[in-house]
């Protein structure tokens, strides 16, 4: 040996020293996947609570949009403004809330592209509770959104044949369809590599969806092949069973195919993101 040289002695715990640093008890259980995707709905709803300008989609754009599209085309089309919301108030509930929807995508992309996913990959818990989180939390914002336009109405003078049954009616089937809508944009919030291009590529769909329907005016008034889309249109389906249950007409024909197509969109586009987020 070397003189000057030190040599460390190897280290061995003694057993009850680690006795003393390890949980006597049992293991805790492994949390419920309902339990995890509450958890992470609790954490969209504290994002919201830290970041409040978040909310500036559903109170000032829904205000916005409810007294340009009512004092710009009331007169036009129906007489006067208030006429007019009697037609439009569910409509532009449902493209505010719609629109609105697409945010999900794009903070699930923020959170990918910080590496936050990757810790959440590394906790034993059901694998989707994040993205189930999100939407969950999301539903908080599609509510307030739906609530806020639909007191601008009443104060403009939108008066809902259904009563309060019906608008809360309403408004459930249509937070519900946009449940449904936001895989689409989780989805593209997993696929693209940019919050940017999620916005970008989900207001690409929106648009023609939105505008294309049976929103603004009656699709009777429009060219007939534009109809052809109109008619296929989920947005137009949406809508128009929205605003019969306001209006205390039930269409049933309309609430099933509203139902079942926020099945399908469930169906395929969950799907394709639980592989996407298992595959990243």
């Amino acid at each position: 040996m070397t003189a000057g040289t030190a040599v460390t002695p190897d280290y061995s715990p003694a057993p009850e020293t680690i006795a003393a640093v390890l949980s006597r008890g049992a293991r805790p259980p492994r949390p419920s996947a309902l339990s995890s995707s509450l958890t992470f709905g609790w954490r969209a709803m504290l994002k919201i609570k830290h970041v409040p300008e978040q909310l500036f989609d559903v109170t000032a754009f829904p205000i916005m949009m409810t007294l340009m599209f009512t004092y710009l085309f009331g007169g036009a089309l129906a007489g006067s403004p208030r006429e007019y919301l009697q037609y439009l108030l569910p409509g532009i509930m449902v493209m505010s809330v719609v629109m609105t929807s697409m945010y999900t995508g794009t903070s699930l992309n923020l959170d990918v592209s910080k590496g936050v996913f990757d810790r959440f990959r590394s906790i034993p818990m059901w694998r989707p509770a994040p993205m189930v989180g999100y939407l969950l939390g999301d539903m908080f914002r599609y509510s307030m959104g739906a609530a806020v336009i639909l007191v601008l109405g009443l104060i403009l003078g939108f008066r809902p044949g259904g009563g309060p049954a019906g608008v809360l009616a309403g408004m459930a089937l249509l937070v519900a369809f946009s449940f449904a809508l936001s895989w689409m944009w989780t989805m593209f919030g997993l696929l693209l590599r940019t919050d940017k291009a999620v916005m970008g590529v989900s207001m690409l769909v929106l648009f023609p969806l939105t505008f294309l329907s049976n929103i603004l005016v009656d699709p009777q008034t429009m060219p007939g092949w534009l109809q052809v889309f109109v008619d296929v249109n989920p947005i137009t389906h949406l809508v128009a069973a929205v605003r019969g249950l306001m209006a205390g007409r039930v269409d049933g024909g309309e609430i099933v195919w509203t139902l079942a197509a926020g099945g399908v969109l469930t169906a395929v586009f969950g799907t394709l993101t639980m592989r996407l987020y298992n595959r990243r």
